[in-house]
This record gives C-alpha cells, sequence and structure tokens, in this order.
C-alpha cells in the first residue's frame, strides 16, 4: 500500500528544521555572497514556518515571525548568534521595514492624512508627555536608592515613541489600513517620532551639561525641531506638487521598470533625507508612500502594465518579514535576571500600555466614529525605537556610571518584548469586535 504524503505543515517543518540544524560557520564560502544567501534562506524559512503557524492559530503572521526570532535567540541554536549579528540580514531588516512603511503609505493620501491631522497631533502630544511623566514617576520610586535622577527620566524618555512598523504590518493583514483609526496611528506615529527625538535630545543635553558643569544649550535641539519640520513639510508639499507631472513625463520612457525604480526611488531617497533630518528613515519611505497616489499608475496601466502598489507588494513581502525575524533575534530574555529588572520591567510595561489608552481620550469624532480603544492599542508597540533609546542611555555616563545599568536595560527589554508581542493579538480582537458591531 503505497504511503499517505505528507501534509502541507509537516513537509514545511522538516525542511526548516534540516535548514535549522545546519550550522552555517561550518561551510567554506568561496563567495562573500553565500554566507548571505544562507542566512537569508534561514531567516526567510523561519518566518514561513512561523508565520503559517500564526495564521493556523487564527494570529497575525507578524506574530510568529517574532515568536520564532525570539525562540532562536534564547533556544542556543548554533547558528543564532551568526543570524543575530549577520550585518547582511540587519541591513535587509531594515530595507524591509522601510518598504513595510512605504506601502503602508501608498495605501493612503496626504489629503486622507490631513483629515484626521489634528487628531494625529493631539494623540502623539498626549503619546508622548503622559509616557514621559508615568515613566518618571514610577521608575523612580522603584530604581536603588542611590540612582542618578537622570536613569527615571532617561526611562520615562524610552517610552515615548511608537514603533510604528508592527501597527502597521498588523493593520494591512487584516485590511484595516482603509479605516479612520488606522490614519490617527500612522500619522501620531510619524508626530511621535519627532517629538520622542526631541525628548531623547532633551535629556541627553541635560545629562552632558549636568556632567560639563553648565547649563542647558538650547541651540542644538531648536535645530533639531527645525530640520525636522523642515524634512515634513518640504517632503510632503513638494511631493504633492512635483511628482504627478514627473511621473507622467517619465511614462514616455516605455521602460518596463519605469514605475517600480521611480517608486523604489523616492522611498529610498527620502529615507536618506529623513536621516539627514534627524529623524528615522522609516517617516521618510511612509512620506514617500502618502505623495504617491493611484494617479501617478494610470499612464502605466493604460498600457497593460501593473500599478506601483502591485508591483511593490511583492518585494516587500520577501524583507518584510526578516525585519520582524530580526527584532525577536536581538531579544534576550536572560537579561530579565539582573536584579530587580523584573519588577521594574512589569512597571515599564503597566506605564507602557495605559499611558498610550490614555493619549486616545483626545481623538476627535467630528470626521465620523472613531473607536478610542483601536487607536490606543495601535500605539502600545514599542519595537525597536525603545531598544533603541536604552541603547543610547546605556551609552551615557554620569558620574563615570552608565544612565542605563544593565538591570534597566533589561526592563526596557521586557517592556519591548511584552508590548511587541501584545499588540497584534489585541488589535485582531479589537477589529474583530468592531466587525461583528457593524454586522
Amino acid at each position: 500500500m503505497p504511503r499517505k504524503p505528507l501534509s502541507l505543515l509537516p513537509k514545511t517543518i522538516l525542511i526548516v528544521g534540516l535548514l535549522l540544524l545546519a550550522d552555517p560557520a561550518a561551510a567554506a564560502a568561496h563567495d562573500p555572497v553565500a554566507p548571505v544567501a544562507l542566512h537569508l534562506t534561514l531567516g526567510l524559512a523561519g518566518a514561513l514556518l512561523a508565520g503559517f503557524v500564526a495564521t493556523r492559530l487564527k494570529q497575525p503572521a507578524v506574530m510568529g515571525e517574532l515568536v520564532f526570532g525570539v525562540i532562536v535567540a534564547n533556544a542556543g541554536l548554533p547558528f543564532a548568534a551568526e543570524l543575530r549579528d549577520s550585518p547582511a540580514i540587519d541591513l535587509l531588516g531594515r530595507i524591509g521595514v522601510l518598504l513595510l512603511l512605504f506601502e503602508v503609505g501608498l495605501e493612503s493620501t496626504v489629503r486622507q492624512m490631513l483629515k484626521v491631522g489634528l487628531s494625529a497631533l493631539l494623540v502623539a502630544t498626549i503619546g508622548v508627555v503622559t509616557p514621559l511623566a508615568l515613566g518618571w514617576l514610577v521608575a523612580s520610586q522603584l530604581l536603588p536608592a542611590g540612582s542618578s535622577p537622570f536613569t527615571a527620566l532617561f526611562l520615562g524618555a524610552t517610552l515615548t515613541a511608537t514603533s510604528v512598523g508592527i501597527t502597521a504590518r498588523v493593520l494591512q493583514e487584516l485590511g484595516a489600513l482603509d479605516r479612520p483609526e488606522a490614519r490617527v496611528i500612522l500619522g501620531a506615529a510619524v508626530i511621535d517620532d519627532v517629538l520622542g527625538l526631541v525628548v531623547l535630545a532633551v535629556v541627553a543635553a541635560l545629562i552632558g551639561a549636568a556632567n560639563a558643569g553648565e547649563q542647558l544649550a538650547v541651540g542644538p535641539i531648536a535645530l533639531i525641531m527645525v530640520k525636522a519640520l523642515a524634512f515634513l513639510v518640504v517632503s510632503l508639499v513638494l511631493g504633492v506638487w512635483a511628482t504627478p507631472w514627473f511621473f507622467a513625463w517619465a511614462a514616455r520612457l516605455r521602460h518596463p521598470s519605469t514605475l517600480l525604480a521611480l517608486g523604489m526611488g523616492l522611498c529610498f531617497g527620502l529615507s536618506w533625507a529623513a536621516d539627514w533630518a534627524g529623524l528615522a528613515p522609516l517617516v521618510g519611505a511612509f512620506a514617500a508612500g502618502l505623495v504617491l497616489e493611484e494617479a501617478h499608475s494610470e499612464p502605466y496601466r493604460a498600457r497593460g502594465e501593473r500599478g506601483l502598489e502591485e508591483l511593490v507588494h511583492p518585494v516587500a513581502q520577501l524583507f518584510v518579514p526578516v525585519f520582524f525575524v530580526q527584532m525577536g533575534l536581538h531579544t534576550d530574555l536572560r537579561a530579565l535576571l539582573q536584579p530587580g529588572a523584573l519588577l521594574l520591567g512589569a512597571a515599564l510595561i503597566g506605564v507602557a500600555i495605559v499611558s498610550k489608552q490614555a493619549c486616545s481620550l483626545l481623538v476627535l469624532q467630528d470626521k465620523g466614529p472613531v473607536d478610542r480603544l483601536l487607536v490606543g492599542i495601535g500605539m502600545i508597540p514599542r519595537g525597536e525605537v525603545g531598544l533603541i533609546s536604552a541603547g543610547v542611555g546605556s551609552g551615557l555616563l554620569v558620574a563615570g556610571k552608565p544612565v542605563v545599568g544593565p538591570a534597566e536595560y533589561a526592563a526596557v527589554v521586557a517592556m519591548v518584548v511584552a508590548t511587541t508581542l501584545l499588540t497584534p493579538p489585541l488589535l485582531q480582537w479589537r477589529l474583530g469586535v468592531l466587525g461583528k458591531a457593524q454586522r
């Protein structure tokens, strides 16, 4: 009797398992691209399996990708350290999040974002002030006696910015990017980035001034704010004005790659400009997507070519999972064994969640009903933003000691892990509730 063929899941597990048992260090490579190819194979294979399992459990695929990275990082597998520290995987992951935000921006327009502009501004402002104040208050009560007052202030600063990549991916997977709540979240997250950057700059300047025995200099902070605002205004205004005629002119070239090359060029160009302005490059990628509308693809569609969204999507699907696996790979759960880290981490998790619910109370309802709880949940994740902020703090010294020590850094890691993993299922739950209410 012929054997019954394996189902899709066991086959996938078998293939991925064989790949994961491989030791990349043991394979001699003659071509420098070979290690990159192997690292990318491992990352994509794991993301595929984890995303498949997550969807079978009725969870967003991003949840599985994050959990896969966390498991690999903490299970002692032979390739874990090499995969985590791979410059190629790091670079591809960073490109992945740029493509994700570019793709998300393509599904909205500047005009649509302006409709929720005041709500986004209010949400972002309260979403920075409340976590900063509550984080400072809680940390100052829980830190050991003799800790620098700047430590509590810096921990509060790490809670301010929102990691929009996670929320954007979940909303995209669930087909909810056209909801007004999604536009409020995305707009607020962009403003969050500017305000969070200013907060970190102020705190770092305070520490530098205290170490030097000087007063705080306002010039560098004002320069950051001016550059950030100038970037946002110039990129959006100039983009809306210039891109329609430029894309129409480029359509005359009749090269099959023209539309994709122009779109990706704008995405990467504005990402660089955002970095120059002191902002996260993903803000530039999102701005590039916003200024491009369906009309830009019309001359290309008219001659039978695909539109920009259709061209970008398969490229994004290749690199975006690498970013979320990479986020999980940088999560060291052993850091939570540091003395006092668990209690401080639990407190920071509570503050991270509650403070972003407070910001949703200022969502305006004049443009139609907006679910405030959904907005609050979408603003919860801190992701790589929190880790980067904590990393900055660990490099700053006060009286010869790091502002963010090992225990404090571990507490931030706990907060980042919890907010990152909680957001996808919470968003799915709330959207499900709203969907049932509308039937």
